[in-house]
């Protein structure tokens, strides 16, 4: 095979097959005259990509990060109170800080995820864990209302980043045998994460103030920096210590000229791929070209179009949701932004139908283990987000508990959510991704129903195991779709189809808590029940918004049924071919 001028370069100083290269220390890079922390940063990472569960460390990397990102997210809906306070402002304006960074996350994701697939997922998953510092400290440090928003915002852009960033490098780093194992983890520190939040925050809140927060977040922040960087090499670092011989593990490689393609040897199996990577080092390298040449030349994949349309819809579509209820379905902004949802969203279509180089190729729509798990993940997020929104009013106003006794119970169904989704990912390696996904989804409808049938009398029981079902069937169902749909992907578009899982899943909780509160709210004023508490008679306005996420339920149901199953044998040779 013939070898190109770059690799004879980096021969040069290995300390392998150049014994004269060992004098540039183990990497070849005068690593001798370094000081002892960047000696004490190579060593430790060197050790990780030696591992042979380094995909495994760098997986613990990951949910670090996001364990810090993702741990103010609940509690800060309890600082509310205490922000309207030293603001001066109303409820109505405080309700931005949660609507604009989904707003935000709309707009940023589908770009972050081209842009991951064009220039490494690494760096952008530090680029947003270095957005979420700044975030911390605007939001901490805000003089007023408008820049409290503001740092709200930009947590958005960074979560669409780290977000996205995050599941592409569990792709990349994971066989299909193994993606739903991590994808289990993955979901337990995305369920997980918000309920340790508001365990250890309201007592800093309540003692220190919501500021002390996020300085204690960005604390968090910056620890999840550097485990990130010592246990997430660059790729040419990476690629350095598996040609020394150090790991036989290959590495996420950062840049897009590099990267391993799939094995011509690879297997297709009912559209998804089945085969291991190349090891970059055999991958014909082109010739070395200038820099600014080589970025121009990733930029022309880009699908301009394609990615402000899709952002431009989804963000349109999410307005229409979360200012429909306060302003009126009719009122002239409402529906000037539902008519902008629908232009975009043509566009979007025409756009990746025509273009050479779509953001989401026409292929991936016309798989039923694509479009299906995202039918599932949208529908089961609307009747799980409802619900999990409604809940609390039906305890307080219908039955009467406290603040207090409704938030000890509400930590139950998240809770359950974490603690099964591990699980639930090592199980669905011997039933399937299939059966866990229908498994999930009957537990979430058969959770609606109880919700829904809820009498005047009903016990404590009743309502726990309504919860219980509720946090089980996502728990079980989230990492065997996610999974799912990941095998289907070609890997240079690992990022952009993260970010369709996630918007996917985003736009299905906004319609449904919009739309389960808006159905309560309105049922109860036509009855003349608005002011009405502790009163059996609000009851039906509760009932008929779960019989709707039931509904939605059943489709998310349905859509598990149509998932093609993934065949096990294939998952077992792959396993193989790994281990050899």
């Amino acid at each position: 095979m013939e070898v190109s001028p770059v690799e004879r370069s980096d021969a040069l100083l290995d300390p392998v097959s150049d014994p004269g290269g060992g004098a540039m220390g183990p990497l070849g890079d005068g690593s001798v005259e370094t000081n002892w922390f960047v000696l004490l940063h190579r060593r430790v990472s060197a050790r990780a990509v030696r591992s042979p569960r380094y995909q495994w460390w760098a997986l613990v990397a990951l949910l670090a990060g996001l364990l810090s990102l993702n741990i103010t997210f609940t509690v800060f809906v309890v600082a509310l109170p205490t922000v309207k306070a030293d603001f001066h402002t109303n409820f109505s304006v405080l309700a931005w800080a949660s609507t604009g960074p989904l707003l935000a996350f709309g707009v940023a994701a589908p770009f972050f995820g081209k842009a991951g697939d064009l220039f490494g997922h690494r760096r952008l998953y530090q680029f947003g864990l270095l957005g979420a510092m700044v975030s911390a400290v605007l939001t901490a440090t805000a003089p007023d209302v408008g820049m409290l928003l503001f740092a709200r915002a930009l947590d958005g852009v960074q979560g669409a980043a780290t977000g996205t960033a995050s599941m592409a490098i569990i792709l990349e780093l994971f066989t299909p045998a193994d993606r739903v194992k991590a994808l289990g983890w993955w979901s337990l520190v995305g369920a997980g994460g918000p309920v340790l939040g508001v365990t250890l925050g309201s007592p800093v809140i309540q003692f220190f103030g919501w500021r002390t927060l996020f300085w204690g977040q960005l604390v968090l922040l910056i620890i999840a920096s550097v485990v990130v960087a010592v246990l997430l090499p660059s790729g040419r670092r990476a690629r350095v210590l598996a040609g020394a011989g150090l790991g036989a593990w290959h590495a996420v490689d950062e840049s897009p000229e590099t990267a391993s393609p799939l094995d011509e040897s690879s297997e297709t199996t009912n559209g998804s791929v089945y085969g291991s990577r190349r090891d970059s080092r055999e991958a014909p390298a082109e010739p070395p070209t200038q820099p600014g040449r080589e970025r121009a030349r990733v930029w022309e994949g880009m699908d301009w179009v394609g990615t402000w349309s899709l952002a431009g819809a989804v963000t349109a579509a999410m307005l229409v949701l979360s200012i429909g209820p306060l302003a009126g379905w009719t009122s002239p902004g409402v529906v000037a932004a539902g008519v902008c949802a629908a232009a975009l969203a043509g566009v979007f279509v025409w756009r990746e139908a025509t273009f050479a180089t779509p953001l989401v190729p026409t292929t991936y729509w016309r798989r039923r283990n694509f479009m299906f798990p995202m039918g599932t993940k949208s529908f089961s997020s609307f009747a799980y987000f409802g619900a999990f929104f409604l809940f609390p009013l039906l305890m307080e106003q219908v039955y009467g508990y406290s603040v207090a006794q409704v938030g000890f119970l509400s930590v139950a169904r998240p809770l359950l959510f974490a603690v099964s989704a591990p699980i639930a990912g090592y199980m669905a390696v011997r039933t399937g991704e299939r059966n866990a996904t229908l498994f999930g989804t009957s537990a979430l409808f058969l959770s609606m129903v109880l919700f829904a049938t809820l009498g005047p009398s009903s016990g404590l029981v009743v309502i726990v195991v309504a919860l219980g079902l509720s946090g089980l069937g996502m728990g079980v169902s989230m990492p065997a779709t996610s999974a799912t749909m990941s095998n289907e992907l070609a890997e240079p578009e690992y990022g952009v189809m993260s970010a369709a899982q996630l918007l996917a899943t985003q736009v299905g909780e906004v319609a449904g808590i919009q739309a389960v509160l808006t159905i309560q709210e309105s049922i109860a004023k036509r009855s003349g029940l608005g002011n009405v508490h502790h009163s059996t008679a609000l009851l039906h306005s509760f009932s008929v918004p779960f019989w709707v996420g039931a509904g939605v339920a059943a489709l998310a149901v349905i859509c598990a049924a149509f998932i093609r199953p993934l065949p096990r044998h294939a998952h077992r040779a792959q396993l193989m071919a790994d281990a050899t």
